[in-house]
């Protein structure tokens, strides 16, 4: 089979196209031919050595934390030949060879059957990234969003800010505001139907949050870009907000004012998904889903590129900050 490598840390160009020997299916084990894989920032970082060596595997590695495929063997899975499935969790691309492949085996637990209605390009498309994922099981474990409850998450480009976005309003959320660091990606979002997008080449985060708050600002944070926008985050929430950091790609470093916690009785939390039971993940995958053959999401695909073009569909992720996710297409 064919697959992307990198055997050492360092830039783009060390993802190289190889040939592996295709796994056979074992025990519990299915073989998956895969026909999309996620590329996400998280295979950026790993790659490029950024991320502490003990949370991965070091060199030769695949990258891909998730893809969608056919069963082709299904071991003692109790799959039936033909399931359309994704593919994720079980540590790929970090502990183990990852999804920017053509074919892999995987436990029963890392696979969930694909609604019929929803297509391949979609289904990953949902779990680029973990955006949504993320989203949904921060604001129902971690944040405790209620209805009627204010929500803030910067960055609708990217996976967390759209993801995050999407579910709060699924969630109940009565006013749900996101941000755009260009007038371009801005529009794109009203575009799409999200209405309160503030556009951050024209006002700053909390004076935008303020404007369309009315000067109360927001009950939760949902952010994965920090950086310089992490001041601004923490300062446009209400009183008794909670303020929830699940990434940084805006940066790893901010400046906070202290009193914009101790003044408004704050919450300020980081989540992983190692704080998460694999069973609570897998039920929320499973959740989002639904909502999805059900119309009441929609994962934006920015750009399909193919296997052999992973370094290009890399850069493009993190270097032009596309509105929408970047896939790899595998099957031919």
């Amino acid at each position: 089979m064919l697959a992307i490598e990198y055997r050492r840390h360092g830039g783009y160009e060390e993802l190289q196209l190889v040939e592996r020997p295709a796994e056979q299916a074992t025990g519990g084990r299915a073989s998956i031919r895969l026909s999309y894989a996620e590329v996400s920032p998280a295979d950026d970082t790993i790659r490029a050595g950024r991320m502490d060596a003990s949370l991965h595997r070091a060199p030769p590695l695949i990258p891909g934390g998730g893809a969608v495929g056919r069963v082709t063997d299904p071991g003692a899975t109790g799959l039936p030949e033909g399931t359309r499935v994704v593919v994720g969790g079980g540590g790929l691309g970090w502990r183990t060879d990852g999804t920017w492949r053509e074919q892999l085996t995987a436990a029963a637990p890392q696979l969930i059957p694909i609604p019929d209605g929803v297509g391949d390009e979609a289904a990953c498309a949902l779990f680029a990234g973990a955006g949504y994922s993320t989203a949904y099981l921060v604001l129902t474990r971690v944040a405790g969003l209620k209805a009627g409850c204010t929500v803030l998450a910067p960055g609708i480009g990217g996976s967390v800010g759209m993801g995050a976005v999407e579910v709060a309003r699924e969630l109940g959320a009565s006013l749900v505001l996101t941000t755009a660091s260009r007038t371009d990606k801005a529009e794109q979002a009203r575009a799409a139907g999200h209405r309160h997008v503030i556009d951050l080449s024209r006002e700053p985060l909390a004076g935008g949050v303020a404007r369309i708050t009315g000067g109360r600002g927001v009950d939760v944070v949902v952010d994965g870009v920090a950086g310089p926008l992490l001041g601004d985050c923490i300062a446009s929430l209400a009183h008794g907000g909670v303020y929830v950091g699940v990434g940084y790609a805006g940066g790893i470093e901010g400046t906070v004012n202290i009193t914009d916690l101790i003044w408004k009785n704050a919450t300020a939390r980081g989540y992983t998904f190692t704080t998460t039971p694999p069973d609570v993940a897998r039920a929320a995958r499973v959740t989002l889903l639904k909502w999805l053959a059900a119309g009441r999401i929609n994962p934006v695909v920015a750009r399909v590129l193919p296997l052999e073009q992973a370094a290009e569909a890399q850069r493009h992720l993190i270097e032009d900050r596309p509105f929408g996710r970047v896939l790899l297409k595998i099957d031919r």
